[in-house]
């Protein structure tokens, strides 16, 4: 595993204000995520997770502070310049899948390549090589509403990495499947990151989960607590 900081959060505080009150979600935050580490992020509904990823994403602005993925603070983009850096070095899954309706499994799931410039013919062969290896292949001209969860989940999860992110991030991606389909995703979603030597960031209140982690934060009174 490299030393290469891939996240790097710097003095970071996010609130919220909800009328005239604000509430502080995330207080003073450091921490630097290295290449190729699976982090874990615990923490109770409401305490700040997702917040995190949002702000790692550049889905969100921070109070104060900066967020730096391969050295950009990307929170001091504009807007359009980190939607183009999250498109290219990152991939975000989701509790819920958020595939696109309209789209056939492998458009969902080439998507970020089109948008990136095209869709090479070795990309489509990777991506066809991908879909076969996670039992979807016979899928792949399948609208998402033909799908099981795990079906889902698993094309959300190729949507993520096929398009080659430095980093990953996934807010509760077995939260909304069975414990036996979630076990499953899980190996699948650490089998491809790992060998592909991805920085993983992922959310969940599943402690079945913290032994496969690398490092474990927990969230608590808006303060990130490195717990192992």
């Amino acid at each position: 595993m490299a030393d290469t900081p891939i996240v790097q959060l710097k003095n970071l505080t996010k609130s919220y204000t909800e009328g005239k009150a604000s509430h502080l979600i995330l207080v003073d935050i450091n921490a630097t995520f290295k290449s190729g580490e699976f982090i874990l992020l615990l923490g109770h509904s409401g305490s700040g997770k997702s917040t995190l990823l949002n702000l790692i994403s550049g889905i969100d602005a921070p109070d104060s502070g900066d967020v730096l993925v391969n050295g950009v603070a990307i929170n001091r983009l504009g807007e359009r310049q980190r939607t183009l850096f999250r498109r290219e070095h990152i991939g975000f899954i989701f509790q819920f899948f958020n595939l696109i309706p309209t789209l056939t499994v492998f458009e969902n799931v080439t998507l970020a390549m089109h948008l990136n410039g095209g869709l090479t013919a070795a990309r489509e062969k990777e991506v066809k090589s991908l879909l076969e290896r996670v039992g979807l292949n016979h899928r792949q001209d399948a609208f998402p509403d033909r799908l099981s969860g795990g079906e889902q989940q698993r094309v959300a999860i190729l949507r993520a990495i096929a398009h080659n992110p430095t980093l990953l991030l996934a807010d509760e991606p077995t939260g909304n499947l069975d414990e036996d389909t979630g076990r499953t995703i899980m190996q699948l979603l650490l089998e491809l990151t790992r060998q592909a030597n991805k920085t993983l960031i992922m959310a969940t209140h599943n402690p079945d989960i913290i032994p496969l982690a690398d490092k474990v934060y927990r969230i608590k009174h808006g303060e990130l607590i490195l717990t192992s």
